[in-house]
């Protein structure tokens, strides 16, 4: 089974702490994501400063965007974005558009999505998608279970890339493991450890240790 990704979300609301933090961490992560709020706050800057930092990483523009598809994705695309994400409920065109410009497109899933949509986007070439835990919803006191391993396993069924993120812990990384998870996304997992780059290296031991170097 292939041994799942390792992304670091950066949702930072300024570029100063979140490159303090990816220092941190750059060199361990094997994905860096732009998060949604940093992207608003810092728009192309923050995607130029860390692809300047990190010549070598796959960088994502957690953009979830829902229209101008194209235009977003050529715009990250020239800062330095290889990968973008789109929000499950943009039109085709708004995805089709968009995966014109960028090397990857994710579909972020939030909401009343359905496997009759997900089947609609693997028809037009799709290949990623992130099934989310929200933040909101872990506020509210939601957590991983069985229905969300389900969803998950046919989404990969499906042929899709799944990425999981949402509140991941160490302890939630072995309820995956007969799974060929794609990439766990963690943000404040890691960033607000008091010791970052040891809580970066504990979630990749455990990755190793699951699912073999």
């Amino acid at each position: 089974m292939i041994r799942p990704k390792l992304q670091i979300a950066l949702d930072h609301n300024r570029l100063e702490n979140a490159l303090a933090d990816i220092k941190k961490v750059g060199e361990i992560v094997d994905i860096i994501e732009i998060g949604t709020i940093l992207c608003l706050q810092e728009g192309s800057k923050a995607i130029s400063c860390i692809r300047q930092m990190y010549p070598d990483k796959t960088i994502v523009a957690d953009t979830k965007c829902a229209d101008a598809g194209e235009t977003v994705a050529e715009n990250v695309a020239r800062s330095g974005a290889d990968w973008m994400t789109v929000i499950c409920s943009a039109s085709l065109p708004t995805m089709q558009a968009a995966q014109q410009k960028i090397k990857e497109l994710q579909v972020e899933l939030y909401g009343d999505w359905t496997f009759e949509q997900a089947q609609t986007w693997r028809e037009i070439g799709l290949s990623q998608v992130v099934y989310h835990q929200s933040r909101d919803a872990l506020l509210a006191g939601g957590t991983w279970g069985e229905q969300d391993l389900g969803k998950v396993k046919t989404l990969i069924d499906m042929g899709f890339q799944v990425s999981v993120t949402g509140g991941l812990a160490l302890k939630n990384l072995s309820l995956f493991q007969h799974l060929p998870i794609f990439n766990f996304i963690v943000g404040r997992g890691i960033t607000s450890e008091e010791n970052p780059m040891v809580a970066a290296q504990a979630f990749k031991d455990e990755i190793n240790r699951i699912w073999g170097e």
